[in-house]
């Protein structure tokens, strides 16, 4: 029997065997489960798929796979302690994994030690789990007389032909679809963190469970690794950073809107200078375009029937209208206005003016969900043969930005979503076009059926930060249908009038989520380019308060960003002052430095540069603004 390993070749295994004996063969110890396309398959499963890929506690499918089986030890542990509990469901979830469970009596925190203590015998004895597949009248036998309705009724609830599977593992055994890991002892290390409230399947008219959460690791030092990065991620949070390093704040009176401050409007417009540097020298046109228009605009461009859930609308003389929730129906109108030419495309319009998006209030979470954004929007009006040069360039915009954060990027590829307008060949068509460039370029991505939006496929960019989390960042959209819906020309060089394509990207998506992502990212001390004040200076005493003000004035005009603390008291204290406001560079300014012409200049961090004459520090800032240098003290990697 031969079988394909990708990654690993091909590899003859005997009739019989069981995909344990492939990863023997390959000696990968890691190894969790295979998957076989879509399906994920335990080590016990007898070989059947031509060509499999070996996950390892490194895939996502392979965490699941280990963290699903945690939860099973959960429940045997929790059976031991507690026979008349009654058990519901336990899946593993993204951080870990969860059971719900009705207890006899209801338990606190504090009885989750002595349930993690059974566990840890459970996984000692290194139990091997097995699978077998039931037939429902056996299963409703079996578990009715197990004592567990839950279990009863979730059999119940399957269709008629539906594969029914238990596992086992020593004295106990779970209604469970899988998959899992072959035995218990491979989970290494285990942890219980909290007991919350659960109502069975979601429905608040039955019977209230509790549910136990835990997560599990492969060793100790990734679980505590683990706990060690959500206590640095609490102390990274934005929510927290942002008021205290003074850059914004939200009050109840609009919810979802960001009061901007000073620093924090800096930032903002650091990035977006940084956006225009980019754009600016590729031919990209900045508009400015209404942010509310009859409703009549929202149904020629389709928002109306696949966006209006998430639009604020409104009524005003007996017209309907709607805030704008998207630039590209306005910029839809620019192209319209006049006659265009081939000659002008690919014709590059963009924009950073006001978004608004309906968001539900209890999903609203500071920076990262809000109602009112800005985008680094752009439109690109392009002939189709031009499809892989523009979004080619996209990808070029996306990669000098993000490599400028020192933020890895993987890229996922959107396809078509059910609720979607235009016909199914322009579908085929645009999706076979956006595909292909990645193809070309030579670019890994993932495929994410069902996720494009409702006007067209798209790429999705996906950052990792310093803390290894991932988000959901740029996005570059490939649009056949509102050229079509806007009824948009432009004059081919054969005479004839043709339907311009639509590129759609926003390289930093909502200004507003990118920068809750930065200030995580790099735990509010940004690198100098970025960071709303540069320099601070302090003058020692009154004396020197004159001549400091003149270097803040060089400093000005060299293009920094510089603030004066003058205040009277101690040149240590106002040191201390600057590195919890995470200023990148102070400079002292005594008697000595006055009369010398230098600054006593220290980086953020602590490092003391000593005397510097001040056009040599004006001459040193600007070439590390210029470069965009990540130092000094760059904390988004402290904790990787």
């Amino acid at each position: 029997m031969r079988v394909d390993v990708v990654g690993a070749g091909a590899v003859e295994l005997p009739e019989g065997a069981v995909y344990a004996d492939l990863v023997a063969r390959l000696g990968a110890e890691q190894a969790l489960a295979v998957a076989a396309g879509d399906q994920v398959l335990e080590l016990f499963r007898p070989v059947t798929a031509a060509s499999v890929r070996l996950l390892r506690f490194t895939d996502a499918k392979g965490r699941q796979v280990f963290r699903h089986t945690a939860a099973h030890v959960l429940a045997q542990a929790v059976k031991r302690l507690y026979p008349k509990a009654q058990l519901a469901i336990g899946p593993a979830t993204d951080e870990g994994f969860f059971y719900d469970i009705l207890f006899p009596e209801p338990i606190s925190s504090a009885d989750l030690a002595a349930i993690e203590a059974e566990m840890a015998r459970v996984v000692a004895e290194d139990h091997p789990v097995s699978r077998q597949e039931i037939s429902r009248q056996d299963a409703l036998a079996w578990f009715t007389q197990a004592g567990e309705p839950f279990k009863v009724a979730l059999i119940e609830a399957l269709r008629d032909d539906a594969v029914i599977t238990t596992y086992r593992q020593g004295e106990f055994t779970d209604l469970c679809r899988g998959p899992h890991l072959a035995r218990t002892g491979l989970i290494k290390a285990l942890r219980l963190t909290n007991v919350a409230g659960a109502y069975f399947q979601g429905n608040d008219q039955g019977p209230m469970l509790q549910r136990v959460y835990g997560t599990a690791f492969p060793s100790d030092d990734e679980l505590e690794r683990h706990f060690f990065l959500i206590e640095e991620a609490k102390r990274r949070d934005h929510r927290r950073l942002g008021p205290e390093l003074d850059l914004f704040s939200f009050h109840d009176v609009a919810p979802g809107f960001a009061f901007w401050h000073p620093k924090g409007l800096a930032l903002y417009e650091a990035l977006v200078g940084f956006s225009r540097s980019l754009q600016q020298p590729l031919g990209y046109q900045e508009v400015s375009t209404p942010w509310i228009y009859k409703t009549e605009l929202w149904q020629t461009s389709g928002h109306a029937a696949h966006f209006k859930d998430n639009m604020f609308l409104m009524e005003a003389e007996g017209e309907a209208f709607g805030v704008k929730p998207m630039n590209c129906p306005g910029h839809c109108l620019l192209f319209s206005e006049t006659t265009r030419s081939y000659r002008e495309l690919p014709l590059r319009i963009a924009e950073y003016g006001p978004l608004t998006r309906r968001e539900r209030s209890g999903t609203l979470h500071g920076l990262l969900r809000v109602r009112g954004m800005h985008q680094d929007d752009t439109h690109t009006f392009l002939a189709p043969e031009q499809i892989e040069e523009v979004v080619a360039e996209a990808l070029g915009l996306v990669d000098a930005i993000y490599e400028a954060f020192a933020m890895p990027i993987e890229i996922h590829f959107s396809t078509r979503p059910a609720d979607r307008m235009g016909e199914e060949a322009l579908w085929d068509r645009a999706e076979a076009a956006l595909e292909g460039v990645l193809k070309e370029a030579g670019r890994p991505y993932v495929t994410d059926p069902g996720e494009g939006a409702f006007y067209g496929p798209k790429l999705d960019f996906v950052a990792t930060d310093a803390l290894g989390r991932r988000w959901q960042v740029a996005t570059v959209q490939l649009d056949f249908q509102l050229p079509i819906r806007f009824d948009l020309h432009y004059i081919d060089r054969d005479g004839r009038q043709k339907t311009p394509v639509m590129v759609h990207h926003a390289i930093m998506g909502s200004l507003e989520r990118f920068i809750g992502v930065l200030v995580e990212h790099f735990a509010g001390a940004f690198p100098l380019w970025l960071a709303p004040v540069q320099v601070r200076l302090l003058p020692i005493s009154e004396a020197e308060h004159e001549s400091a003000q003149g270097v803040r004035a060089t400093l000005q005009a060299a293009g920094l960003r510089v603030e004066l603390d003058g205040r009277n008291e101690k040149v240590g204290y106002r040191i201390r002052h600057a590195e919890k406001d995470k200023v990148p560079y102070v400079a002292v300014i005594g008697q000595r430095e006055v009369e010398a012409g230098t600054l006593a200049v220290r980086e953020r961090g602590g490092r003391d540069l000593g005397a510097m004459p001040v056009k040599d520090f004006v001459s040193e800032l600007q070439h590390k603004v210029a470069s965009r240098w990540l130092g000094p003290g760059h904390h988004a990697e402290e904790s990787r």
